[in-house]
């Protein structure tokens, strides 16, 4: 979705590797692939786990984007400011409230996928309210800031 708002060359490697994740293993994600340096990295976690939040923060060259409880915390702050202490089951149940749809964890679906259009800046001021890596919080708004810089910018290899 952010491939095609943004429009442009934005990679999201899928892994789920926990609290093995090392510069290493994002040096080998990387291996053989076409890279600038002017690329960012960035580790999209949830931050319910403390000890993976901290051995996150300690790799180098790489922006720790973390939601507590869940990246579905970001997805609620599209509907909702929420400023209380939630549970990532709490955040899915209130999705589909609010989405009036089943929420399956990792598909967007259209109504979802209009709303985070059209709310993401309300969204984004929503987080930028909350407290990082406390519950509730997302950083989701400091990819999207670096999204718009390199949208305004007329050389898009600057990302």
């Amino acid at each position: 979705m952010l491939r095609s708002k943004y429009r442009i060359p934005i990679e999201i490697i899928t892994k789920i590797v926990g609290n093995r994740i090392t510069e290493q293993y994002i040096s080998r994600c990387k291996q053989g692939k076409f890279t600038h340096q002017k690329d960012r990295d960035f580790l999209v976690y949830d931050a319910d786990v403390p000890e993976i939040l901290v051995k996150l923060q300690s790799i180098k060259g790489a922006k720790l984007i973390a939601s507590n409880p869940c990246v579905e915390l970001w997805f609620l702050l599209h509907y909702k400011n929420q400023s209380t202490y939630i549970t990532g089951g709490d955040c899915e149940k209130e999705l589909e409230k609010r989405n009036r749809n089943p929420y399956h964890k990792g598909v967007i679906d259209k109504r979802l996928e209009e709303r985070l259009k059209d709310n993401q800046q309300k969204a984004c001021e929503r987080a930028r309210q909350l407290r990082m890596f406390e519950n509730p919080s997302s950083g989701m708004y400091e990819m999207i800031d670096e999204l718009e810089k390199s949208k305004n910018k007329p050389d898009i290899s600057n990302l």
